[in-house]
């Protein structure tokens, strides 16, 4: 039996309130990944202060914690062979101006902070991220 990779992605509040979650998803979906674990919820500034605290030190913690907050957010677990560098491909560079066609950011993302979409960047990110937001009974088989 073959393990399929896992990462952990978030549909951004800007992407969010324009209306993008379902174009985003169906990207991710006609990409081969499958969507094992779903939610949209709001988090507070303490909770993306812990999700975000890699990047405590950062000269943009404080301004990306609170963008974070500030409004709905959906978070998914994925599935699929080589699951990490696949997403990080379809999320397009960090700076949209950089980004690809047909990447997630190059259609819905407006600036470096608000660019639509994250998406974890190793094995152990990943680990990290689908545990601070889903509990292993969440996923579907």
């Amino acid at each position: 039996m073959q393990t399929l990779q896992r990462t952990f992605s978030i549909v951004k509040p800007d992407a969010v309130e324009k209306g993008a979650t379902g174009d985003i998803l169906h990207m991710i979906q006609e990409k081969g990944f499958r969507i094992i674990g779903l939610k949209m919820l709001e988090i507070n500034k303490q909770q993306a202060e812990g999700f975000y605290a890699v990047h405590a030190s950062r000269p943009f913690f404080d301004s990306l914690t609170t963008f974070m907050s500030s409004g709905p957010i959906v978070v998914m677990a994925l599935e699929k062979d080589n699951a990490i560098a696949d997403l990080r491909k379809l999320m397009g560079a960090t700076n949209p101006a950089n980004a690809e066609e047909g990447t997630i950011r190059k259609k819905w993302a407006s600036s470096i902070e608000h660019n639509a979409i994250h998406g974890s960047d190793a094995d152990e990110t990943a680990r990290f991220e689908l545990s601070y937001f889903f509990a292993g009974y969440e996923f579907c088989k």
